[in-house]
């Protein structure tokens, strides 16, 4: 085993949640992900929708025992040393797949190895380890470091500000998008005047979307109410009465990640195609919607697909993107959304 240092931190990530072209839900997560020599380790893995077991949404005790297994300060929950590093973003049941590995003190050091997809209780090395990722050694000074921040409070999930705030005129619309967020796990309430909001309400927003037909006025009224508040939060310019774009667009305004810690980095929609760009190899899905003349909606999956890290031109389906349409580009962790240039 090679006696290199790898380096070891976490930071804030997210599992987009989203309404898909299909009707199904996908729940949105937010969780602590693991940066290995400053990337985060699930970027290792190019088509694996999965969040770490320190999401927002465990209870408190249960992250706590996470944590202290990470430490070695517990047995592991797995047969031979193994813990689980990335599991099913639905439910916890291992039969789904998880990513885990085996932790182990060397001395002051900790050390991750023999990572593998694992569905039962065994694992088969030989017929499911990963190959390519590992081991990494870790210095004890800093892993105990970061992974002890997480006990007092130091680095956690935003999943305390996933709440979103709705304006617009169009209430049964509000009130589409509103349902279709709690769905997904994102809180969202509806209202047109919040110059009487307390303070201490505003700050749990994330952001606020605006309908189409808020004037200025309204949109100045209410950046300067959350402006007195101290409070920053991501504007939602809605671009559609069409839910599953609406969520996608708000999706993308609560993600607080850096972007060199993004896979999906750019989307630009202009004459028949769309061009994307991605910073790691990952599984992305572009989907089309328009609105037609009587003002209905048309959904089309256009492409679903693993592409390389770099950019990429996706042609696209002339019916698709006929008048007013948009383009949304979707990654595990990451959602883009623009409107079809003409």
């Amino acid at each position: 085993m090679s006696a290199a240092y790898a380096t070891f931190g976490l930071a804030p990530a997210m599992r987009a949640g989203g309404v898909l072209a299909n009707g199904d839900f996908q729940i949105h997560r937010d969780f602590v992900d693991f940066i290995v020599d400053g990337r985060p380790l699930l970027f290792q893995l190019s088509d694996l929708d999965a969040v770490s077991p320190l999401a927002s949404d465990v209870p408190p005790a249960i992250f706590t025992a996470q944590v202290r297994s990470f430490l070695g300060e517990t047995d592991a929950p797995l047969p031979s040393g193994r813990h689980v590093i990335y599991g099913c973003p639905e439910c916890e049941d291992l039969a789904c797949g998880a990513v885990t590995a085996v932790i182990e003190r060397d001395g002051d050091d900790f050390i991750w190895r023999d990572f593998a997809w694992q569905t039962e209780q065994a694992v088969d090395l030989q017929l499911n380890g990963y190959h390519g990722i590992g081991p990494f050694r870790f210095q004890g000074a800093e892993y105990r470091a970061a992974l002890d921040s997480l006990l007092r409070g130091g680095t956690e999930p935003e999943g305390a500000r996933r709440r979103v705030l709705l304006i617009g005129a169009r209430v049964a619309v509000l009130a589409k998008l509103a349902a279709a967020l709690r769905t997904i796990g994102i809180g969202a309430d509806i209202t047109r005047e919040v110059g009487a909001v307390h303070a201490d309400e505003l700050r749990g927003y994330g952001a606020v979307a605006f309908g189409r037909t808020v004037t200025e006025e309204e949109r100045g009224a209410v950046r300067a109410a959350f402006e007195r508040a101290a409070v920053d939060v991501t504007y939602v310019d809605g671009l559609a009465p069409i839910i599953p774009l609406l969520v996608a667009q708000i999706e993308h305004a609560l993600d607080r990640s850096p972007a060199e810690r993004r896979r999906l980095t750019r989307l630009v929609a202009a004459g028949g195609e769309a061009a994307v760009e991605v910073t790691s190899p990952c599984r992305v899905s572009l989907t089309a919607y328009r609105l037609d003349r009587l003002y209905r909606t048309h959904a089309h999956e256009v492409f679903d697909g693993v592409l390389e890290a770099g950019r990429h031109r996706i042609a696209l389906d002339a019916k698709a993107v006929r008048g007013e349409s948009f383009v949304v580009a979707r990654t595990s962790g990451s959602v883009l959304v623009e409107a079809m240039a003409r």
